[in-house]
């Protein structure tokens, strides 16, 4: 019996039963089969979990990354990484990339970045001769930034089902996110040279012309300083961040013009459906960690993998594979609810810091997004460019070289991710 949950979700998830779906229906198993408790525990499962205050912060986020869009803050943050980079070869995609890593300070979200360049920049990327599979494959791996540069979606997730402290991960994204964004830039200029891309501009843009596209974005680029320095002061938590986010976006959109009362319906709209998606997940995976906690499942787990090496080394990199493969057949977001609570105990026991841990696992699972067979980022980005998908994957193959590189780099050198957590304002 105690398996049966387990099989039922891998069996639903095979046949291609939404998530979130399967995932109730394994933890409805055990409530109705285990005869261990009243059936009725489910729905109080269910439903206990949405009483987190620091949940609060994700639909909070998300409105965010809305507001943001409608207020015209996307299109004056592509203006300033194009006044930047424009001038390069394969400008338009250097834009991309540098737009991905801007935005994770606003959407904090891959899918949205990835969704919003593709109706955005790719259409542009076309026009001016960009072949269509690269500038898919550009969006979708840079879109990754996203989720790593604060406030990353993913982070609070990791944060809220690991107990780890969401400040410190959101300090702990900013250099790592600016290392991937770097080698991205780097890859996207070689690739840029053999394919023989043409620069946005025939010359640099004058300093005059760049520092007005600066001053357009400014407000925009205060967000996530004010939200991490904030945090950090102790002047708000996370979720009373994400509250001042929202206020904050809205003021600029009412500074500059282009936010408008009839906008209000849509944010709203658009908020609770990414909201309701991420929080039924979570329901339903707080009744499915009832079971396994209740079967001792995290800890026998524990057990084994601690019982195949003591060495924390090769522990990652044991984890980082597991990672990758659970990534290719569930979305990013349901694994990482679901695996959290299993690994981050195997972790502390071989003394790896929970945070620096944090950044690998969402960035690992974000990875899968972009990679067969059920890459959503993959999906999203086909769906909307109308990209075939076996094109999308050979033009993405110097991306994944770079990303793995990456993952490979932020599991071995902690201090990318420990020194910002760890530097002292005293």
């Amino acid at each position: 019996m105690s398996l049966a949950p387990v099989l039922i979700l891998l069996f639903g998830i095979a046949i291609g039963i939404p998530v979130a779906m399967a995932i109730g229906m394994a933890a409805l198993s055990f409530f109705l089969l285990s005869g261990a408790m009243p059936p009725e525990i489910f729905v109080q499962r269910m439903v206990a979990v949405t009483h987190s205050f620091p949940l609060l912060a994700v639909p909070l986020f998300v409105m965010t990354g809305v507001v943001m869009n409608y207020a015209g803050i996307t299109t004056r943050m592509m203006g300033f990484a194009e006044a930047m980079t424009g001038h390069w070869k394969g400008g338009l995609a250097q834009v991309n990339v540098l737009l991905s890593t801007l935005m994770g300070g606003v959407s904090g979200s891959a899918n949205a970045d990835a969704a919003m360049q593709s109706k955005v920049l790719v259409p542009e990327m076309t026009r001016r001769g960009y072949d269509l599979a690269f500038s898919s494959a550009v969006t979708a791996s840079s879109s990754i930034i996203s989720v790593i540069i604060p406030p990353g979606i993913g982070l609070i997730l990791y944060g809220f089902m690991g107990d780890v402290s969401i400040g410190r991960l959101f300090l702990a994204g900013i250099v790592p996110g600016v290392v991937i964004c770097a080698a991205m830039m780097v890859a996207v200029a070689i690739r840029a040279r053999q394919l023989n891309l043409q620069p946005a501009y025939d010359r640099p843009m004058p300093w005059a012309g760049r520092f007005r596209a600066f001053r357009g974005a400014f407000l925009a680029l205060l967000v996530p300083v004010g939200i991490v320095l904030g945090i950090r002061l102790g002047y708000f938590t996370p979720t009373e961040a994400g509250a001042m986010a929202v206020l904050f976006a809205v003021i600029v959109g009412i500074l500059h013009g282009d936010l408008r009362l009839g906008h209000i319906r849509p944010i709203l709209e658009q908020t609770m459906q990414a909201t309701a998606v991420i929080l039924l997940v979570i329901c339903a995976a707080n009744a499915f960690g009832f079971y396994m906690t209740w079967e001792r499942i995290p800890a026998q787990v524990a057990e084994a993998m601690l019982s195949l090496t003591s060495d924390p080394l090769l522990l990652l990199l044991i984890i980082n594979l597991l990672l990758i493969l659970a990534g290719m057949f569930i979305e990013g977001s349901a694994a990482l609810i679901l695996l959290t609570p299993i690994l981050v105990p195997v972790v502390i026991k071989l003394g790896v810091d929970p945070v620096h841990f944090g950044i690998v696992m969402v960035f690992n699972l974000t990875i899968a997004g972009v990679t067969p067979p059920l890459g959503t980022l993959m999906f999203t980005t086909c769906m909307i460019t109308g990209t075939p998908i076996g094109k999308f994957i050979r033009a993405s193959l110097p991306f994944y070289i770079v990303l793995f590189g990456m993952l490979i780099v932020l599991t071995y050198v902690p201090q990318l991710s420990l020194w910002l957590p760890n530097l002292k304002f005293d």
